[in-house]
């Protein structure tokens, strides 16, 4: 059975930083002196300094203005309006990653494209533009993972993982961008101003092949967790997509990991894990996946990191931690990928360095 590897990852975010400014604004967002109070006490708990926007932060902090693009008193755009914005900044944002792989004297080698998003949806999208652009085949196979959430990243992996397999000359292209800060929404739910608190934009592009160089990836486990099917939701609404994230995931997460970690490690025991590199969904889902697997101190080190310094940029925010590992990569080591869903649902994927 042929090997397959991620050979490289580049990442990249807009240049906008934001945390400040939309943390400031949902605060205004919150109802009355208490609801203000339970955001603050939130927010200082983040462990997120800084995150970025395609949005720029064009209003004073506190001003009732976020960005330009939200306005206190349900002046929020409407769907059509964040999806011509998506349209509009998506091919930058992946020019940006692109530029960092440095694919032009491999782009006329790539086989196949694998894009995965839920947070824009236009035809022609990013694969013609691509193409176009970046002098990709034109009859290069085309996929897309779509609105799969933060999971979509290993989907669109396990994809590459089987293209590969069944061509071993097949060099496949993934590419994971997000623009979260088009979907905030005008409420005053504590559970949805979270959403000003923890979301923000990135894009990460992959080399997939046979090449053995990277990271090898040595196998994949779905779960869909029963009776969670409402406590991570994500629908299109009339003013953008709708997503709620129950309170609940953290817990359900650290009693259901247990009992599935063996399935998860292919009959390996966390202990035997050398690498996490776990979705930073939040403090909260990083310290449950901690405590329900009994990680050793700093093993989400690199998890954390990215959520300090990006936030959550939903499919995108994993393979900002697995670059990171790359870049550390030096003796043999074993790791696992971890990243939640819609369902509540997980994937996990099995790599191996060295």
């Amino acid at each position: 059975m042929t090997d397959v590897f991620i050979n490289r990852i580049a990442t990249a975010v807009p240049p906008h930083e934001v945390h400040g400014a939309f943390r400031a604004f949902a605060e205004t967002q919150a109802g009355g002196e208490r609801g203000r109070a339970a955001f603050a006490r939130m927010a200082a708990r983040s462990d997120i300094s800084r995150r970025y926007s395609v949005l720029a932060a064009s209003e004073p902090e506190g001003s009732g203005t976020a960005c330009g693009f939200y306005r206190s008193g349900g002046i929020f755009p409407s769907t059509r309006a964040r999806m011509a914005r998506y349209e509009r900044e998506a091919p930058a944002l992946a020019d940006a990653a692109f530029a960092r792989l440095s694919l032009a004297e491999e782009a006329p080698r790539i086989t196949h494209l694998v894009i995965a998003t839920c947070t824009g949806f236009v035809a022609p999208g990013l694969d013609r533009h691509l193409i176009e652009r970046h002098g990709l085949p034109r009859g290069v196979e085309r996929s897309s993972v779509g609105f799969m959430g933060c999971q979509a990243a290993l989907n669109a992996l396990k994809l590459a993982w089987h293209m590969v397999r069944s061509e071993p000359r097949a060099r496949v292209l993934v590419v994971c961008l997000e623009l979260c800060t088009l979907h905030l929404q005008d409420t005053a739910a504590l559970e949805q101003l979270l959403c000003f608190l923890l979301f923000a934009d990135g894009c990460a592009a992959a080399i997939v092949s046979a090449e053995p160089a990277g990271l090898r990836i040595d196998g994949f486990r779905s779960i869909v967790i029963p009776e969670a099917g409402d406590m991570i939701t994500w629908r299109i609404g009339d003013d953008g997509f709708d997503m709620t994230l129950s309170g609940m995931v953290p817990v359900t997460l650290a009693h259901a990991l247990p009992g599935w970690e063996e399935e998860m490690l292919g009959g390996r025991s966390a202990s035997e894990v050398d690498l996490w590199a776990v979705h930073p969904g939040g403090r909260t889902i990083l310290d449950a996946v901690q405590h329900g697997l009994d990680l050793r101190q700093g093993a989400l080190a690199d998890s954390r990191a990215v959520l300090r310094d990006h936030g959550n940029m939903s499919s995108a925010t994993v393979m900002f931690v697995l670059a990171a590992m790359m870049r550390g990569a030096g003796r043999a080591q074993r790791g696992c990928a971890l990243a939640f869903g819609p369902g509540l649902s997980a994937e996990a994927m099995r790599f191996s360095t060295g």
